[in-house]
This record gives structure tokens, C-alpha cells and sequence, in this order.
């Protein structure tokens, strides 16, 4: 069956929708469906994207494309709607660059049900459900009256009052009211007003948004605050001369970037007395013309702006988030529900889809009565608002024992650890299969409307037959262990490598994936074959912390009546997986798999010893082996040796914490003599992006010194407030660090960060030849490339292929050298099955390239958004074909060293 799967769109959530659409794309069991990817971009045209653009970490990376975008000397990142005066000629022809564009009525030429993965307006709101009814064609989810109404919050708070459903305090405000008021006194009454009828705190949100968007909680009586708070709710931003004024260069731009994000701005184009502006560079420029000859402060628009904005009485008690999903019969039955803990007030945009910034418990943490009342109100709202085959229903358990359910939503978040998966997986169901229960719940409720009956009744028992196939066949395919966690300061990294690599086996034809959680010591490799439940939870603490109540024997009644409850769906979906935990060891391993990929970053794993155990027992794996991997895991060494060879590297020293204990003055007198600031310093041993920090003064280096050799784990609070730190930032304990002069331009023309994926084979002979890719050019939105922005979908930017020359033949011969060296360095060091290798290119005006290389990561993040992905791509490799190769480059290695 082909399965046209709907990203991106129109709404603020687009990139959500477009990473959302990707975790289809590749969780889609290949054996049951062939997916079609339709790209709805941020103008409502319809998409046929080519595959490789699926992989790319951002919208942006990709669309508009380069060669169409208007010039950016301040670096702003546009979507196509700021590019103006945008001919249909011209759009088409930026289109073709991506992909085809379609138009409905080529739909059921190109697909045979369509899989939604749209957010917020056009998506949730029953327009496209409407186009795709009018066209006949069966798609997922909610139909059109249950979507229109989920996508309005006002609408929603009416209909659920009127079915007795507990509330909150409510009122409206329109956007004309708002702008009729002229005086901070009228303001301020209208504050008085709404804190006598509803009181404080003082919920404030955009009522036809998603993901908490333009949503705010006043907690005081603060009329500037509440007035921000409005705006932002409207989607306005109000500026004065003095503000603008006050803000230096660098500042200005910053406040353009945070003005027109999507999520937490107002986004573009935008509207200023009457006046549309496109462009960011146009933005900043009006606003230097108009407060040098003006002292009239300015007000901007979101030309998609609110109408209506509704307050809120606030909730005090534990919020939750539950996935309703129909039966076999068709009756709603509610997940078990997820208890959100907020590093801040707001389950916001970010607080949802950045790991650390909130925390998932399921189920949520109350007595289980009161979970099985959550569960029965969320079951009664899904059917009273009429949603169908599934919904994600946010609510929360009051302080005074009620339950308040607050924002239906009739499609939910489909990142890999969203509740949508989350909370399937507490029945056994991977995401794979619980993709395979949507589609097959969807067109049994298509069936329903009495539309095209016939057709779609043959495709439901075409696909029950396929299903049955393919859960018989299971046990025929190759059993592959995939190791994630461990205990370096990159195990959250790890956890999300080792999901993507378990969920692209997982819709494979060829093979079964296996989930291994590693944790312990570098002298103790403690290994747990685990559940898929646990799998999906929010990071490698998490994990670790599931696994050891389960193991002190903890089972939780409500969990095990859910799983009760849904024994058929298990039995249709299911295959050979189990909810059992089982801690494993080495030996053990190599009895339940045929292979093994190693999803591990820093130690364990890119040191070499968890391959010292795999070749002890005879198991063959992903990566380089033993040698190779204790050489690249240490930076210092691998600068040495690359240095002795010839090639480029940062100048560079160890710090010690036995010399800077001994004697720090002198270690400090050294450092000034023989290093200028600013420089850059790092763990010598870790992962590729753990406390890599640019210090710029002596105070950063001591403070930098102190917190890496710390005693205690907890970071020292000084310390990370000069580093400026981020909470919960990890900031590994070593005893030594590396010290490198930070790596400029040195008089080149052209300077650029690039990061190059390869991948190995063995030719006729047995040799190992290397495939290097297309180097990607990476984006740093603060000093050094974070953990984020590397493999974070929605966060970083990374252009594949780097720009190394406007002119397109010098840009090719640049890259043939620069791809050259990284292969060079690939051989020096051994490297094999693949590799990511990070460096700086300078091209000089004579045509002399420099790349410098920063360093060697064996296994690298292998996340949704990770650009090796978008490289191997322009080799023909989706990523599971990339996968694959370097899975079987393994299995042959091991066939070469038994011959």
C-alpha cells in the first residue's frame, strides 16, 4: 500500500511536522508499505519531495534552496514566505530543485491513503481532512467536524462546559478590543477585571495554535508583563526608540532572530503601519531608518495573527498528556496517561521537544483510581467531541482531587520518544507497529462514511493478510543487538542513536532489531536486553532508572491491566518482542544475535572496549576495531600522530589536574606565554561536543579548569555561571583536558567548519577502499556547535554540501582535496565502516586549500537529524541503506578474519 505521508505546512509547527513526518517515513514497515513523502510548504503547495531532502535536520536546510534565497549578510534564516514578488514561474522552477509539484487531483495517482502529519492550522483544523474526502481518499486520524473542533481552543472549552466537563475559569478577548485601547489605564483596568473574575495566576493563550504556542502565565499583577504577555499571544511585538536604541549591533540582530522565529516570535513577513515587510535584512534596516528620524515607538504584526485570545484560571496540580486510541471494536481506550514535570511553567514548544528541558512519567505519579479516572474522562471527551481512531488529550489532576482535561488535540508529536509513541510502547507496540494499528484503525473508520465502501474494504483484508505475513516471518531475519547508553556525558545522545537505528531495522525486510542498554563502569559493562516501554523513555537516566525498579521487583497494577486490556492488539501486531527486561551479559549476546551495532559515543564504545568483548566472543560489529578505536577516542593522541604525518592540526597542549593542583601559576604563566585568547578547551577523551568551550579570559579558564576537575558530580555553581553553563548542561569529571588555539581565517578568502561522513567496503581483492561523502558545512549559532544544534531535529544548520567556492568548478576541485585529506587521515588512523571526521577548510586567494582537522569520531551520532545522513544521501543511501552497508561491512570483516 502507498502511503502518502503529509509534512511540514503552513502552521508554527512545521518543523515539528517535518521531523514528525520523517519518523514515519522510516518507521513505515517496508513490507507492508512503500512511503511517499509530500512536502507542504509554508505557501500550502503540495510537495512530491525527493527522498533525500526527508533527511535533511531542518526545513531550511533545504527550502527555499540556496541558489533562491535573497542575500543575508547578517546570516538570518528565511522560510519561502519571505522571499518577495515570488513568481509562479520562479516557484515552480525553486520547486523542481526539491521535488514535484502536485495538486490534488494528481493524489490517487501517487498514493493509496494519506498519513497526516501536519500541526496547528491546515493541518489539525479539518482543511486538509477536507480535500482529501472530496478526492476520495482514506487518510489517518480524526475526520473534518472532530478536527475543526480540536484545533479551537475557545470552541473546545464551550462544547466540553456544556457536556459537564470540569473547566477552568474562562473569558475572550478580541484583537480589536485590544488595539482599541490606547492608554496603559484602560490596560490596567482590564487586568483588575479579568484578576476579580478568573484571579492569579493568569493563564493567556492563542487559542488556534499547537504546542503551546503563544501561550504565557502571568503569576503577578504586572501590567508590562501582562501587556507582553497579550501581545504575544496576538502575536505582536511593540518597540521603542529607547529600547532599539539602547541594544548594540550585535544585540539588534539577535532581537531580528528571536522576533521572527516561528516558535517563540511572531515569525515573517510582518506588518508595520500598514507596511509589509518581507525579509529580515529589510526589518533591520526599517527599524535604523525609522528611529534615526523618529521618535515613534513601532508596533509589528504576524500577518498570521490571532483574532481572539483566551484566558485561563490556573491549574495547580500535576499536569498529564494521554493517548486515546479506538479498539478493535471501535471504542475509545485511553494509553496509560504521562505525568509532564516542566523545568519551567509552560510545557512550551521547547519544554515538548528537547530532551532535558522536561521530564515524561508514565504513568503519572497519583494513586490508581485517580489514573483510571483520568483515563475514563479522557475516554468520554474523545467520544463527545467525536474524534476518531486517535487523539493525544492534555489535562491536569488538581490539587483538590479534580480532573481538568484542557487541550484535545486530534494529532500528536511523532518524534521518536513523542507520547504518541511513548505511550504505545507501554503495551509492547514499537513504533513500527503501532504506524501499522493507525493505518489499518483509519481505514476501518473510513469505511464508516459510506464513501467508496467497496474499494476501501478490499484494501483493509489485503492488508490483514499482509500483517499476519509479516509478524509469521519475524524469526527468519537477521538478529541484530543494538547497543545504546553507556556512561559517558553523550548517553542521552547515544539513547537517541540507538532508537534511530532500532526503529530503521525495525520496518526492515532484513532485519530485527534487538535493544541493548549498557551502564555500569569502564571495569564493570552492565548489558540488559530491554522492553521496548522502557526503550522509549525520555533519556539514558531514565532508562537506567527503570531498569533498577524493575529489577528490585516493581510492576505497576494500572500497567498491567492496560496490557490486559489491549491483548488483541498485541496479539495482531507483535512478534517476537517482549515487555520482559533481562539483564544479559557478553556470552549471552552472542547466543540471542547475529550481529551487532554499537550506538555508543565517548566511553564506552569509541574507546575500543566494548569491541575487545564482541571480538572475545566472536561477534561481529559496526565501526572500527580495537586499535583504531583507542587511538580516536583520545584527541591529544590522534592530534599527535596526525601531526607526525603531515596533516593540519590545532596547536595544542594537556592540562593536567596533578600540575594545575601542584602549581597553577606556572601552569597559567605557560598557557599565556605560548597561547593567545581566545582559545579553545575540551575533554581529551569524551564525545565530540561535551564541554567544548571557547574561553576568552583567564577568569574562563580557571573557572573551566575547576569544573572539569571537580571532585563532587554535581557542576559548581560559580563556575558554571562564568562558563555560562545551561542547567543541566553535561560537564564531565576528568583528570586532564585539551588546550587548542582557536583555528581562524589566517588570511583566507573562504573559511568555513565542515563535518564529513564515509563509509567502508571491501573491493575484489579484500582491501578496504573508502567512500567519502560530500562534506557537510556546519552552522554554529553560539561559539562552538552544540550538542543540539549536531543532532537535534528543528535545532542546528548544516548545508550538505559546504559551500566552499560560489564558482561551481572551483567548488568541486576544493571539495575533491578536502574530501582527499579526510580520507588521509581515515588510513593514518585505521578507520573503518564509517567514520565522521570534523575539520576547518581555508581557501586562499591562490587556490592553496588548508583543512585542518579537529577530530575523529568512530561511531557517530547516528539521530534522525544528523547530517552523515543527509551525506550519504547524495550517494544514493537512504539511511537505512546506510545502515546496512556498514552492517555489512561488519559481517564481512568478520568473514575476512576467520579466513
Amino acid at each position: 500500500m502507498k502511503i502518502g505521508i503529509f509534512f511540514g505546512g503552513q502552521s508554527r509547527e512545521r518543523e515539528i511536522s517535518f521531523a514528525g513526518g520523517r519518523t514515519v517515513y522510516d518507521n513505515l514497515n517496508k513490507s507492508l508499505f512503500e512511503p511517499v513523502p509530500i512536502f507542504v510548504d509554508s505557501l500550502g503547495n503540495f510537495i512530491h519531495l525527493d527522498w533525500k531532502y526527508v533527511y535533511k535536520g531542518t526545513i531550511r536546510d533545504f527550502y527555499p534552496p540556496f541558489n533562491f534565497l535573497p542575500d543575508t549578510p547578517n546570516g538570518f534564516q528565511i522560510y519561502i514566505e519571505s522571499i518577495q514578488n515570488l513568481s509562479e514561474d520562479k516557484l515552480q522552477q525553486l520547486i523542481s530543485e526539491v521535488g514535484k509539484k502536485v495538486s490534488p487531483e494528481d493524489f490517487t495517482s501517487l498514493f493509496d491513503f494519506a498519513f497526516l502529519s501536519l500541526h496547528g492550522p491546515y493541518g489539525e483544523d479539518g482543511n486538509i481532512q477536507g480535500i482529501l474526502e472530496w478526492y476520495n481518499i482514506p487518510y489517518s486520524g480524526s475526520g473534518i467536524l472532530p478536527s475543526s473542533i480540536g484545533i479551537n481552543k475557545t470552541l473546545q472549552r464551550k462544547l466540553m462546559q456544556m457536556a459537564g466537563f470540569t473547566s477552568p475559569i474562562t473569558d475572550t478577548l478580541t484583537r480589536s478590543s485590544w488595539m482599541a485601547i490606547n492608554s496603559n489605564a484602560e490596560r490596567a483596568q482590564l487586568l483588575d477585571k479579568l484578576i476579580s473574575k478568573i484571579g492569579l495566576p493568569l493563564v493567556i493563550k492563542a487559542p488556534n495554535q499547537g504546542s503551546s504556542i503563544g501561550v504565557s502565565i502571568l503569576k503577578e499583577k504586572n501590567l508590562e508583563t501582562f501587556i507582553n504577555y497579550l501581545n504575544k499571544s496576538f502575536f505582536v511585538k511593540e518597540i521603542t526608540k529607547t529600547q532599539w536604541e539602547s541594544l548594540n549591533e550585535d544585540q539588534k540582530r539577535h532581537f531580528i532572530i528571536s522576533l521572527v522565529d516561528i516558535r517563540e516570535g511572531i515569525g515573517m513577513p510582518v506588518v508595520i503601519d500598514e507596511t509589509l515587510i518581507y525579509h529580515p535584512e529589510d526589518l533591520l534596516r526599517y527599524l535604523n531608518t525609522h528611529f534615526a528620524a523618529a521618535e515613534k515607538s513601532l508596533s509589528f504584526t504576524s500577518i498570521n495573527s490571532e483574532e481572539e485570545v483566551l484566558f485561563e484560571s490556573f491549574i495547580d496540580g500535576k499536569e498529564f498528556s494521554c493517548i486515546v486510541i479506538q479498539d478493535e471494536n471501535g471504542n475509545p481506550l485511553a494509553l496509560p496517561p504521562t505525568q509532564i514535570i516542566k523545568g519551567q511553567d509552560v510545557f512550551d514548544y521547547r519544554s515538548k521537544y528537547l530532551p532535558g528541558m522536561s521530564r515524561k512519567i508514565t504513568p503519572i505519579e497519583i494513586d490508581t483510581p485517580a489514573i483510571e479516572a483520568i483515563r475514563r474522562s479522557c475516554e468520554a471527551l474523545f467520544e463527545a467531541l467525536s474524534f476518531n481512531v486517535y487523539a493525544r488529550i492534555d489535562g491536569f489532576y488538581g490539587h483538590d482531587g479534580k480532573i481538568y482535561l484542557n487541550d484535545p488535540n486530534t494529532t500528536s508529536g511523532m518524534l521518536p520518544s513523542s507520547f504518541f509513541f511513548h505511550q504505545a510502547a507501554e503495551i509492547g507496540l514499537n513504533p513500527s507497529q503501532f504506524l501499522t494499528y493507525i493505518i489499518r484503525t483509519s481505514l476501518s473508520e473510513r469505511i464508516k462514511t459510506g464513501k467508496q465502501n467497496n474499494k476501501l474494504r478490499n484494501q483493509l483484508a489485503a492488508l490483514d493478510q499482509a500483517i499476519k505475513a509479516e509478524k509469521a516471518s519475524e524469526d527468519k531475519k537477521i538478529q541484530v543487538a543494538v547497543i545504546m547508553g553507556g556512561f559517558s556525558s553523550e548517553r542521552h545522545i547515544s539513547v537517541e542513536s540507538g532508537r534511530n537505528i532500532f526503529e530503521k531495522l525495525a520496518s526492515s525486510t532484513k532485519y530485527h532489531p534487538i535493544p541493548v542498554f549498557l551502564t555500569g563502569n569502564e571495569s564493570d559493562h552492565q548489558l540488559y536486553q530491554l522492553p521496548v516501554n522502557i526503550m522509549l523513555k525520555d533519556n539514558a537516566d531514565d532508562i537506567k532508572d527503570k531498569i533498577h525498579a524493575q529489577l528490585n521487583g516493581y510492576k505497576h497494577e494500572l500497567l498491567e491491566k492496560i496490557k490486559d486490556e489491549t491483548s488483541v492488539i498485541r496479539n495482531t501486531y507483535i512478534g517476537t518482542e517482549t515487555l520482559t527486561l533481562k539483564r544479559i551479559d557478553y556470552e549471552t549476546l552472542a547466543d540471542i544475535c547475529d550481529v551487532v551495532f554499537i550506538a555508543l559515543h565517548g566511553r564506552p564504545g569509541e574507546d575500543g572496549a566494548v569491541q575487545a568483548h564482541l571480538d572475545k566472543v566472536g561477534l561481529s560489529y559496526n565501526g572500527s576495531g580495537v586499535d583504531s578505536s583507542q587511538i580516536t577516542i583520545n584527541k591529544y593522541e590522534t592530534n599527535e600522530k596526525l601531526m607526525e604525518a603531515g596533516v593540519l592540526v590545532a596547536k595544542h597542549r594537556m592540562i593536567y589536574l596533578e600540575e594545575w593542583r601542584a602549581d597553577q601559576a606556572k601552569v597559567l604563566e605557560d598557557i599565556h606565554q605560548n597561547y593567545q585568547y581566545p582559545f579553545i578547551c575540551k575533554p581529551a577523551d569524551d564525545g565530540c561536543s561535551s564541554a567544548v568551550k571557547k574561553i576568552k579570559t583567564p577568569d574562563e579558564l580557571i573557572a573551566f579548569a575547576e569544573q572539569i576537575f571537580r571532585e563532587q558530580e554535581a557542576l559548581k555553581e560559580y563556575e558554571a555561571k562564568v562558563l555560562n553553563l545551561k542547567a543541566h548542561e553535561e560537564f564531565p569529571q576528568k583528570k586532564g583536558f585539551l588546550l587548542e588555539e582557536l583555528i581562524s581565517k589566517n588570511g583566507a578568502k573562504h573559511f568555513l567548519e565542515i563535518t564529513g561522513g564515509m563509509l567502508t567496503h571491501f573491493d575484489g581483492s579484500g582491501q578496504v577502499v573508502y567512500e567519502v561523502f560530500e562534506p557537510s558545512e556546519a552552522l554554529a549559532s553560539g561559539e562552538v556547535l552544540s550538542l543540539e544544534e549536531k543532532f537535534l531535529a528543528g535545532e542546528g544548520q548544516n548545508i550538505t554540501p559546504a559551500r566552499f567556492a560560489p564558482d561551481p568548478a572551483l567548488n568541486a576541485q576544493v571539495s575533491s582535496q578536502v574530501r582527499s585529506e579526510l580520507e588521509r587521515v581515515a588510513k593514518i588512523l585505521n578507520v573503518q565502516g564509517y567514520c565522521r571526521i570534523d575539520a576547518f577548510v581555508r581557501v586562499f586567494e591562490d587556490g592553496r586549500v588548508e583543512t585542518i582537522i579537529i577530530e575523529i569520531n568512530s561511531l557517530p551520532g547516528m539521530t534522525p537529524a544528523t547530517c552523515i545522513f543527509h551525506q550519504s544521501a547524495i550517494n544514493d543511501y537512504k539511511p537505512y541503506d546506510f545502515i546496512d552497508g556498514i552492517l555489512d561491512f561488519g559481517m564481512k570483516r568478520k568473514e575476512r578474519i576467520a579466513l
